[in-house]
């Protein structure tokens, strides 16, 4: 079986860790594997590799990153036969940890030899695929700031969380779906295929990566003393329980706001049009999970 491994440099515990580099070349060695490792250079660069991957026959291709990775290695495997490998060493590993994949120092190269092939959902926000959520408020400001972070990690993540809490204007937003439409403010509106955005943080404690739906939560705006307790629902997995926020399931939905702005896909922010047509690819892309996962 061939393999390609794809490390991404500036992710943020590569940033911290370079020898992750090095590691994968000696597990390769260790174990006598066809493959072999490149590394990034640019934004979109880990998508191209992954194309020429499968074009070259590797039957997994690795991403050695966060989130960001992930989604530029994924969005050229879906709809191949290639597997889908994590090394999950990104700020906050979403689809990692809803699927059960340890960090680097913790079994993740070790998933790659005794893991099982899981075939999930993937997702499009005008075209940008998403593997694990896409939003647009808050969450795509903070993917927009911690893109021009030099340093990152979860200390830079909460410092840009409070910078821009300071400034961020709430969005008027109907969410159009074939239950009905609602109309309300956001200050997060996000549509997950997995249940968290990363480092337990649980936008749709319900989502499954394999039901053939998108979970979507919006999060209207609070006031200082109403945000703790709703972080405390966030990181407690009841979000879905609280009165400041709307939840829907869905194959597809259509978010509707006053003017182009900025989404994120994965932690990416993007520009995009006002209205965001969001849609499922069932059971679209194949991701290597633990054997017991």
């Amino acid at each position: 079986m061939k393999l390609r491994f794809i490390f991404n440099p500036r992710s943020g515990h590569n940033q911290r860790n370079p020898h992750l580099l090095g590691r994968a070349q000696a597990f390769i060695r260790e174990h006598g594997l066809d493959a072999t490792v490149v590394s990034t250079e640019r934004p979109l660069h880990a998508t191209d590799l992954a194309r020429q991957a499968v074009a070259d026959g590797c039957a997994v291709v690795v991403a050695i990153g966060g989130d960001g990775t992930m989604n530029e290695v994924g969005s050229a495997l879906i709809g191949t036969t290639a597997t889908l490998g994590l090394i999950p060493c990104g700020s906050g590993n979403g689809l990692g940890r809803h699927l059960g994949i340890p960090g680097p120092g913790r079994g993740a190269f070790r998933t790659l030899l005794g893991g099982r092939p899981r075939l999930i959902d993937t997702g499009t926000a005008n075209g940008h695929v998403f593997i694990n959520a896409m939003g647009l408020g808050f969450d795509a400001e903070i993917s927009d700031r911690f893109t021009r972070v030099t340093r990152r990690g979860l200390p830079a993540y909460v410092r840009t969380t409070l910078a821009a809490w300071r400034t961020f204007q709430p969005v008027p937003l109907t969410v159009r779906s074939p239950s009905g439409a609602l109309s309300t403010t956001a200050f997060i509106a996000a549509v997950a295929n997995s249940d968290q955005y990363g480092n337990d943080c649980y936008i749709a404690p319900r989502a499954q990566v394999d039901d053939g739906l998108l979970d979507l939560t919006v999060i209207r705006p609070v006031g200082f003393w109403r945000a703790l307790p709703l972080a405390v629902r966030l990181f407690a997995g009841t979000v879905d329980r609280s009165a400041s926020a709307d939840c829907l399931r869905a194959a597809a939905f259509t978010l509707e706001r006053p003017a182009a702005g900025l989404i994120h896909t994965d932690g990416e922010p993007r520009h995009t049009a006002a209205t965001v047509e969001v849609a499922v690819r069932p059971r679209s892309l194949r991701v290597l999970v633990p054997a017991a996962g």
